[in-house]
């Protein structure tokens, strides 16, 4: 009887199992042995398609910022653009909270990562601000976005009230997690409208 015939491994292939496990058990969880059982491989044989375990990460990380909508810059207003691509990128980050601190640290040498700068960086330039302001845009609205999506400020107070007998001011934290979503996101939507308010404004009063 012939034997089985084994899926042909592609970077695909290994992209998609060590996002899974990524997400499923965090970026500690990924070692090339893993992955190579993961895929019902020899470990070598992934030294075909990526010469390091970092390399694995990056292109992972590459494949979560591929889902971030930027279609919006160069259709709408940069203030608009701003606020959807931000909300895009938040959404993504969200999905996938363990490859954040990959992501938080910039886009090294990634393509994607590289392209998402250039589309945003290269819409606030076009519509008037310095290269220097620009930049400190981008950065700023990176702070906000991977910050958000690094962990739940709601679900970082301890459900019991006891605690906070101490902490008059702290009475309602035992409900927080209850309500973590919408605290979460209401936080981020707060921090993206006052942040987008606030460049409108300078940029109005022409301090570019």
């Amino acid at each position: 009887m012939a034997r089985p015939r084994q899926a042909l491994l592609t970077r695909e292939r290994i992209v998609e199992a060590a996002a899974s496990l990524v997400d499923a058990e965090g970026l500690d969880a990924l070692s090339t042995r893993r992955l190579a059982t993961e895929l019902g491989v020899q470990g070598p044989s992934l030294y075909n398609h990526f010469a390091t375990k970092s390399d694995i990460v990056d292109a992972v990380a590459d494949a979560v910022i591929a889902d971030v909508d930027v279609s919006a810059f160069g259709l709408c207003e940069w203030p608009e653009a701003l606020r959807r691509w931000a909300r895009s990128y938040h959404a993504v980050l969200v999905a996938h909270p363990n490859i954040v601190p990959v992501l938080a640290q910039g886009p090294g040498r990634r393509p994607g990562g590289l392209a998402m700068a250039e589309a945003v960086y290269g819409a606030l330039v076009d519509a008037g601000w310095s290269y220097a302001r620009a930049t400190h845009i981008g950065a700023l609205m990176r702070y906000l976005v991977t910050g958000s999506a690094l962990g739940s400020f709601a679900l970082g107070f301890a459900a019991d009230p006891q605690l906070y007998e101490r902490y008059p001011h702290l009475g309602h934290a035992p409900r927080l997690a209850e309500h973590h979503e919408a605290v979460d996101e209401g936080a981020f939507e707060l921090g993206l409208d006052l942040l987008i308010t606030g460049l409108t404004a300078r940029y109005e009063m022409g301090t570019r």
